[in-house]
């Protein structure tokens, strides 16, 4: 709703500023839509992933996952109903929309696009609070998009400042926050994340996904992060390997090491399609090993 209401107080300002040059019509399906980079995991799966003092982790996990979601889709759905108008202005190869904004909008936003001339295109979405008189533009995406390999095929790169998004808009973007990283490849269903960005207490978190996709909608996903898993304060380098069928069965295989794990520990959960727990292990009794394994979607542990 707020994304429309945003396109549509746009519209005036937009078409009042038509150039007689169009920017390629390529444009449009370059630029990844947020359902093509979202990261699906099953539907309640949260809720089998009790993994003891693990489980935080997942949950953790998993709020990390929606986050990202919800974030990156305003951002690209805002680039989106911006190349539904004419483009402002053109300067050689660069394609500029706005600066504009709707009269009760906090904030005023341009995209700037440049052809690079080998089908690929760069990007910045810019934007800059209203709410502060003295506000200067600020850089909340920065991407390249690489479409040659036709529609729902492309590639591309891209990264998001939620803290800058934050700064110009306090109102509209959600609760992410820090930067990411997006590396996808559409044709592949493959998506890689670099997050940098704090946790509730303003500590800094450092983390990465590699997420992968199949057309059936059975996935894999490694999550990787450093953090306290309990005990001391000391963080523990945290590694989760989740892996799913396309009825939403599954297994989910972490590993600890460092602060107070030393060495390593691994635990292991299997869940059915319902989700409840089928069995779980772990190296050193953070809980009893409960279940069969032979109930596991996936037989064996394994861990990158």
């Amino acid at each position: 709703m707020k994304l429309t209401l945003l396109a549509l107080a746009a519209a005036s300002t937009l078409t009042a500023c038509v150039h007689k040059d169009d920017p390629p019509t390529e444009l449009a399906r370059a630029i990844p839509q947020p359902e093509q980079i979202a990261i699906n995991l099953p539907a309640n799966a949260n809720d089998a992933l009790a993994l003891g003092q693990l489980a935080d982790y997942y949950v953790a996990t998993r709020g990390v996952t929606l986050t990202f979601n919800a974030g990156s889709a305003w951002v690209l759905g805002l680039i989106h109903a911006i190349v539904q108008y004419p483009v402002t202005s053109v300067d050689g190869n660069v394609y500029t929309w706005g600066p504009w904004s709707g009269a009760l909008d906090p904030a005023t936003y341009k995209l700037d696009v440049t052809d690079v001339g080998d089908g690929t295109y760069d990007y910045v979405l810019s934007g800059r609070s209203k709410t502060q008189p003295t506000a200067q533009f600020e850089v909340i995406i920065d991407g390249f998009a690489d479409p040659r390999d036709g529609e729902l095929q492309g590639n591309g790169q891209f990264t998001i400042d939620f803290d800058a998004g934050k700064r110009v808009n306090p109102f509209d973007p959600g609760d992410a926050r820090g930067i990411v990283g997006v590396t996808y490849d559409l044709g592949a269903r493959h998506l890689d994340l670099d997050i940098r960005t704090t946790n509730d207490a303003g500590q800094p978190v450092i983390a990465a996904y590699a997420y992968d996709e199949a057309a059936d909608g059975s996935g894999d996903m490694v999550f990787d992060v450093e953090g306290d898993a309990g005990g001391t304060p000391a963080d523990e380098q945290i590694t989760l390997r989740s892996r799913w069928l396309a009825t939403g069965a599954g297994r989910a295989d972490a590993r600890l090491t460092g602060g107070d794990v030393g060495p390593g520990a691994t635990a292991s959960e299997c869940w059915d399609t319902s989700f409840r727990r089928v069995f779980y292990t772990d190296s050193v009794d953070f809980e009893p090993t409960e279940g069969d394994v032979g109930s596991c979607a996936f037989a064996d542990q394994d861990l990158p």
